[in-house]
């Protein structure tokens, strides 16, 4: 059995008892009942998936952000504001410490870890994770962009990198991304799972103009045309509309799922990815926390075909994994509020007058 089917097999359901006994303390807290909203959601999210009702002190003690890093040879369409040599470029400001998800994870306390999944260019730095399945995909306004097969290995480098994440000691993980024209094969594979008309899921990427706009959605459309996925096989629609690094963070939330790690989802391009995981296996859902409502268009038909809600909502685009780790905070709010907040019986309040 290859390592997908196995990681596949091992995704189980949360723990229905660790969630209930997590919302009667919540309930029991020194706080009118729901008062503390999403946080009281993710704290009860937090025992289904750990299988405990309150987290341990320190929790989490590592965390990490995982960018996933690939090229897209939709980009000789002109669908991006940017030249595809950007991609290689970014990765080494990842490394300098000088992006904006370095910034917000050294807030955060995260760990960020760059992974090179299919950059056109050549990555040597040794602090860059190589799992290259090939310099780029293929053009998908003309076909398949990558073999299945492919798609199968750039699922299971992700997974892989899931593992060794969690066998640092990351308790919680979060999408990031990089690859410049990764919005066009994100609409794509977000139209062929939610069957919608293209218009209405493509957004500005890395701020195109309208004109632009307009030819990346008859890029979308050609691409759909000329591969017609089967939207019931995530890897097929992976396959034919997606990106080496999709398909590496649809593995990374597969294999956190299958460690029963929580990991938090990004914005648009993280959401496609998240949509092929769960493609694959639904029961992955469970292990996701929608981190905030990306401004590109298609990331609310994301969200809401994986029945997730997002925590933030702050007009951000930039991708990298930045509303990830800004979320971080609020996950860590909510396993310190069930586990550090009193009940009324422990802190001698009286509760609510009942009738």
């Amino acid at each position: 059995m290859r390592l997908l089917e196995r990681t596949l097999a091992e995704i189980g359901k949360p723990d229905g008892s660790a969630i209930a006994a997590a919302r009667k303390r919540l309930d029991n807290l020194t706080k009118p009942l729901g008062s503390l909203g999403v946080l009281e959601d993710l704290a009860a999210k937090l025992a289904g998936i750990s299988g405990k009702t309150v987290p341990p002190a320190g929790w989490p003690v590592d965390k990490a952000v995982v960018v996933m890093a690939g090229d897209h040879g939709v980009t000789a369409e002109g669908v991006s504001a940017y030249p595809q040599e950007v991609t290689v470029q970014m990765i080494a400001n990842f490394v300098r410490g000088g992006a904006g998800i370095n910034v917000l994870a050294r807030q955060a306390g995260a760990r960020v870890v760059v992974v090179d999944m299919g950059v056109a260019g050549e990555v040597a730095d040794p602090a860059v994770l190589s799992r290259k399945i090939r310099p780029g995909t293929r053009n998908i306004a003309a076909g398949p962009a990558m073999d299945r097969e492919d798609a199968v290995a750039a699922l299971e480098a992700g997974i892989a990198v899931a593992s060794a994440e969690v066998e640092k000691g990351a308790a919680l993980l979060a999408t990031g991304d990089m690859g410049i024209g990764n919005t066009t094969p994100s609409s794509a594979i977000t139209a062929a799972f939610a069957g919608m008309p293209v218009q209405t899921l493509v957004g500005s990427g890395t701020g195109i103009d309208g004109e632009r706009r307009r030819d990346k959605v008859a890029v979308v459309e050609r691409a759909l045309a000329a591969n017609s996925p089967d939207p019931r096989d995530g890897i097929a629609v992976l396959a034919a509309l997606g990106g080496f690094e999709i398909g590496g963070l649809a593995g990374l939330i597969l294999g956190a799922a299958a460690r029963r790690v929580p990991i938090i989802i990004d914005g648009f391009i993280a959401g496609a990815a998240a949509l092929v995981a769960a493609r694959i296996k639904r029961e992955a859902t469970s292990f996701m926390i929608a981190s905030h409502l990306s401004e590109e268009p298609g990331h609310r038909i994301c969200l809401e075909l994986l029945g997730l809600e997002p925590v933030l909502r702050l007009r951000m685009r930039l991708g990298e994994g930045t509303g990830a780790v800004l979320a971080m905070n609020l996950v860590e709010a909510s396993a310190r509020i069930i586990r550090e907040m009193a009940t009324f019986g422990e802190a001698g309040v009286s509760t609510a007058i009942e009738g």
